[in-house]
């Protein structure tokens, strides 16, 4: 039987939302309370942007790609700063762009000590942070006193290729949103919770339809003649 071309229209756009984007995350979790501010103010952070858990979780941002070369294989460097993380809990940090922008991603987490102690990392944020200072206005100078923060490092590359001369030069910016994501109990991330308890509620009750209907269609069983 012939499907109609209104009816494959219709399933393919039903179907789109699968692959509407692609999706790229690190999981960690968050280390202990920083017990002192002093050495972490030498780090400039009053540029870059924040994400925090609950409200301001999600960021949504257009990111500056590059194609890779010999010597910058993962093309453009951004900085996050995510505040606020409960100690010990385990949270995951998504980037979702779309499919349309074929694009590749290398998120990375640090903490203040190490990108204070790495040359390339520190330089690399501060570099970040200068190239913000016309686009964003500074933030109050940030406490990092008796708070759990980690620094998120992005590094992003144009993952294909065209004839077009000045495409290739200067690849658009990718549209992407970039959420950062507390897991529940530690087990399961938050932005899930509500559909894992959907597939347990609804393999519950699966299991019980399933008893009662093997119950209604099982035989009596048979009676044995006697001679």
């Amino acid at each position: 039987m012939k499907l109609s071309q209104g009816f494959i229209a219709t399933s393919l756009l039903a179907c789109s939302h699968l692959a509407r984007a692609n999706t790229e995350k690190v999981i960690f979790i968050a280390p202990a309370a920083i017990s002192s501010s002093e050495p972490y103010l030498k780090l400039e952070t009053s540029f870059i942007d924040t994400l925090t858990p609950g409200n301001g979780s999600s960021f949504r941002t257009s990111l500056s790609v590059a194609f890779p070369s010999g010597a910058n294989k993962r093309g453009i460097e951004s900085w996050y700063l995510l505040d606020s993380l409960t100690p010990h809990q385990r949270y995951e940090v998504r980037i979702c762009w779309p499919a349309i922008q074929p694009s590749e991603f290398w998120l990375d987490v640090h903490t203040l000590t190490h990108v204070l102690g790495d040359s390339s990392l520190s330089q690399s944020l501060s570099k970040h942070s200068a190239s913000r200072k016309a686009v964003q206005t500074p933030a109050k100078r940030r406490e990092y006193s008796n708070k759990s923060i980690l620094l998120l490092h992005v590094q992003s590359t144009a993952d294909y290729y065209t004839t077009n001369r000045t495409l290739m030069r200067n690849p658009p910016k990718v549209h992407a949103d970039i959420i950062l994501d507390p897991y529940l109990h530690n087990i399961v991330p938050k932005s899930l919770g509500f559909t894992a308890a959907y597939v347990v509620t609804l393999a519950i009750c699966s299991w019980f339809l399933a008893s009662l209907s093997l119950r209604s269609v099982q035989l009596p069983p048979a009676k044995v003649r006697q001679e």
